[in-house]
C-alpha cells in the first residue's frame, strides 16, 4: 500500500525541461487515529503498519517471480531487457526504532534476500539495493525519512546509480546521444510532516512527532528540445520512484539518455502498473531498449489477484493478467 490517487502523473517525459511536481497526498484506507496503519515507533520514527513483521509468504513470492517471468519472456520477444528493481522495507534499517513489543522475526529478515534469491534463480536481473541502501547508511545518511514511508534523496540517488551501472553493464549501447541526460538541479528544503505523520496521527500526535526536513531539487534552469527525444529506458512503479523523491532524474544523469516514468500512487500495486503503461501509446509508438519495473519488498508476494490489498480497479486473477500482458505486447 502507497499513497492514493489524488495526483497521477504518467508517462512523463524526464528531460531538462521536467518540472518537479508537489508531493499529492490522500488517503482514504484509514481515520487518522487508525493504530493498526501507522506503527508508532521510538524517538518519533513512524513505520507502515500493512507489512507483517513476523511472517513471509514464499508460495506468493515465487508465483509473483513466476508473473515476472512471463513479462520477461514477452519483452524480449520485443527486444525489450527487464529489469526488477527491488526497493526494501523501512523496518529492515530501522529495526532499533520499532516500539517495545515489535521486532522483526528472523523469516522478515532475510525476506529481501528470498525475493532477490528467487528472481536471480529465474535468471531475473535484479540488483541488491538493500545492500546499496546499507552503505549510504553506514555513511551517516538516513535512507527513509523518519515519519514518512518513502526513501531520502541520497538513498534515491544511490540505487538510480545502481541501476545506471546495471543498465550499462547488461545494455552497452543505448540509443540516444551523449549530453541527452537530464542535468540536475540545485537543491532546496522543504519543512514539513511525512506522509504518516499528517495522514495517520491525531493533531496532537502529529505535534509530539514533530516535523522533518526534506530535499528537493529544483528544477535544472536548461531545457528545451531534448524533451523530444524517444527514451531509451522507462521506469515503472509506484509512488517511491516519482520524480519528487528524485530516482528518475539521478537515473537519467547517470545514463546521460533520456528516462521516461509511469506511477501512481494508492494501493493500485505493480500489476496494473506495468499493465497500463504496455498498453499505452507511449510503449506502442516508442518502445524503450530497458524496462526497470519497481517493487516493494512488503507486497511483492501479493499478486493480482490480492482481493482487499489492491484497489477493486487492479484486481484481476493471475490469467487474466498474462493475457493483457501479451495483448498489449503483441505476442
Amino acid at each position: 500500500m502507497t499513497l492514493s490517487t489524488l495526483f497521477v502523473p504518467t508517462f512523463k517525459r524526464l528531460g531538462t525541461a521536467l518540472l518537479i511536481a508537489s508531493l499529492g497526498l490522500s488517503f482514504t484506507a484509514a481515520q487518522a487515529d487508525d493504530s493498526s496503519i501507522v506503527i508508532r515507533g521510538n524517538d518519533g520514527w513512524l513505520f507502515p503498519g500493512w507489512g507483517s513483521l513476523t511472517e513471509v509468504d514464499s508460495r506468493g513470492i515465487e508465483a509473483s517471480t513466476q508473473l515476472i517471468k512471463d513479462a520477461q519472456q514477452a519483452l524480449a520477444a520485443r527486444q525489450v531487457q527487464l529489469q526488477v528493481l527491488v526497493l526494501p522495507d523501512k523496518t529492515l534499517f530501522y529495526q532499533d526504532k520499532l516500539p517495545a513489543g515489535k521486532s522483526l522475526s528472523p523469516q522478515v529478515q532475510q525476506r529481501y534476500q528470498t525475493i532477490l534469491g528467487s528472481l536471480r534463480k529465474a535468471g531475473i536481473p535484479a540488483f541488491d539495493d538493500a545492500a546499496v541502501l546499507a552503505q549510504v547508511k553506514k555513511a551517516g545518511q538516513e535512507v527513509f525519512y523518519r515519519t514518512d514511508q518513502h526513501w531520502t534523496q541520497p538513498a534515491a540517488d544511490a540505487t538510480a546509480v545502481a541501476t545506471a551501472e546495471q543498465i550499462k553493464r547488461d545494455v552497452p549501447s543505448l540509443k540516444g546521444t551523449a549530453g541527452s541526460g537530464m542535468t540536475l538541479g540545485s537543491e532546496f528544503k522543504e519543512r514539513r510532516f511525512g506522509d504518516l505523520a499528517e495522514r495517520f496521527l491525531t493533531p496532537e500526535q502529529r505535534k509530539q512527532t514533530g516535523r522533518e526536513t526534506f530535499t528537493v531539487r529544483r528544477q535544472a534552469a536548461a531545457g528545451g528540445l531534448l524533451d523530444a527525444a524517444p527514451a531509451p529506458v522507462h521506469v515503472t512503479g509506484h509512488s517511491m520512484v516519482q520524480p519528487y523523491f528524485g530516482y528518475p532524474q539521478k537515473l537519467s544523469n547517470a545514463l546521460d539518455r533520456p528516462v521516461s516514468v509511469n506511477w501512481k500512487p494508492g494501493n493500485v500495486g505493480q500489476w496494473i502498473m506495468l499493465l497500463e503503461y504496455l498498453e499505452s501509446a507511449d510503449f506502442k509508438q516508442n518502445p524503450p531498449q530497458v524496462l526497470v519495473w519497481q517493487m516493494f519488498e512488503p507486497t511483492y508476494a501479493q499478486g493480482p489477484q490480492a482481493t482487499g490489498l489492491w484497489d477493486n480497479a487492479s484486481i484481476m486473477s493471475a490469467d487474466a493478467w498474462r493475457t493483457r500482458l501479451r495483448n498489449a505486447i503483441g505476442h
